[in-house]
């Protein structure tokens, strides 16, 4: 934990405080945030307070009166209820403005860790409890050097194994061979991914036709589609750097078809989602270049609208992008307002991913993902750019 820039931050944004809590582990979030590991026996309820200023403050059940003994502060102990609500007012005697793990109205889910009764509680003590998101963000997705460096080695490595991929996807085809299959392709692409000293997650996917038209659809070997001349695939791929637990992921959605031309359907979808995914990226480009402070919706916003204009409204089912950061999904800024109305800012030397898509039911499905790294003047796409329908 960095205290300094945790109070910093807390008097730029005009906080009192900020509140931990926790019991059963039920917050990862403040578990990182604080340096605490996840392990061990808890079974008691504990607050730890970060003031703008001064001393943290923690309160522990005697029981488990040890368990935020890693942190700076002054402790006090509880063992009844009653005790507990008495000590929690002291513990919080000169603060009225407080940031939780609480979204109002369950708004961002993500950042959501706090009951409602346990707010309840703290509103009964004459608090105003607002939402850490914005805070989350800045102490879990904003990344350093190494971290972004490790990023863009992921993306030097995969995008290789990805354009051999769907070479080897094409020849399989072609020489008429039992492995020209979803499953056979995942585990192609896995093993490469391993040979470049990678990691991945529950992947890659392989989707063909009208398996692509689901966007979270996973090929099993019992369920694996056959891939054969004049189908239509997605490829959706994503790994981090092994052996580093700071490692950021690289995350790429590409599609193409199989031993033909596209259709003019296929050219039209394949068109429109590129467009939305170039108007995201531009929404978020002018931001960092003028300073103009961005929101994650606003790019979901602009890369919806173009869709809609181009007649698919109906067929974006999902948000346009998820923060990357250690976790494949971080708990930085979405790009959303369609799920959520993510209202968290888009923040300097983070990363996510920009990826609108169309998926029509029993046909096919269009997804174009890019990841995004951002800093404070600009921001780049952090790959390359799938500008055209592949040809296998």
């Amino acid at each position: 934990m960095n205290l300094a820039e945790i109070q910093r931050a807390l008097r730029d944004q005009r906080l009192d405080g900020w509140l931990f809590y926790d019991h059963h582990n039920r917050d990862p979030l403040g578990l990182r945030i604080l340096g605490m590991s996840a392990v061990g026996h808890v079974t008691r309820r504990w607050y730890y307070l970060v003031p703008a200023e001064g001393e943290p403050r923690k309160l522990v059940h005697r029981i488990e009166s040890g368990r935020l003994d890693s942190l700076p502060g002054v402790k006090d102990e509880y063992s009844s209820w009653q005790e507990l609500e008495a000590k929690l007012a002291t513990l919080l005697e000169g603060t009225t403005k407080l940031a939780m793990q609480y979204s109002p109205r369950n708004a961002i889910m993500y950042v959501s860790m706090v009951d409602a009764g346990t707010v309840e509680v703290l509103r009964e003590l004459g608090k105003e409890i607002v939402s850490s998101a914005d805070l989350v963000s800045e102490f879990e997705a904003v990344l350093n050097a190494e971290q972004i460096a490790t990023h863009y080695e992921a993306q030097k490595r995969l995008d290789p194994i990805l354009a051999a991929g769907w070479q080897e996807m094409g020849r399989r085809v072609r020489a008429g061979e039992s492995g020209a299959n979803e499953f056979s392709m995942v585990e192609y692409l896995a093993a490469a991914i391993e040979r470049e000293g990678m990691v991945t997650e529950y992947g890659p996917n392989v989707s063909v036709g009208p398996n692509s038209a689901d966007s979270h659809y996973e090929p099993s070997r019992a369920s694996s589609r056959a891939i054969r001349r004049g189908d239509f695939v997605l490829i959706d791929i994503w790994a981090k750097m092994a052996g580093r637990a700071d490692a950021i992921w690289y995350d790429i959605t590409w599609t193409g078809v199989v031993d033909r031309e596209p259709t003019e359907r296929e050219l039209l979808v394949f068109n429109a989602v590129r467009d939305a995914r170039d108007a995201a990226i531009g929404v978020v480009k002018d931001a960092f270049a003028t300073g103009i402070p961005l929101a994650g919706w606003e790019p979901d916003e602009a890369a919806r609208t173009s869709i809609r204009q181009a007649g698919f409204g109906d067929y974006f089912t999902h948000r346009t992008g998820h923060n990357i950061a250690t976790e494949l999904h971080g708990s930085g800024a979405h790009l959303d307002n369609l799920e959520t109305h993510d209202e968290r800012l888009i923040l300097p030397y983070t990363c996510f991913s920009v990826e609108p898509g169309c998926y029509f039911v029993g046909e096919f499905g269009v997804r174009n993902e890019v990841n995004m790294m951002t800093r404070p003047g600009g921001a780049e796409v952090t790959g390359r750019m799938q500008m055209e329908l592949v040809r296998i």
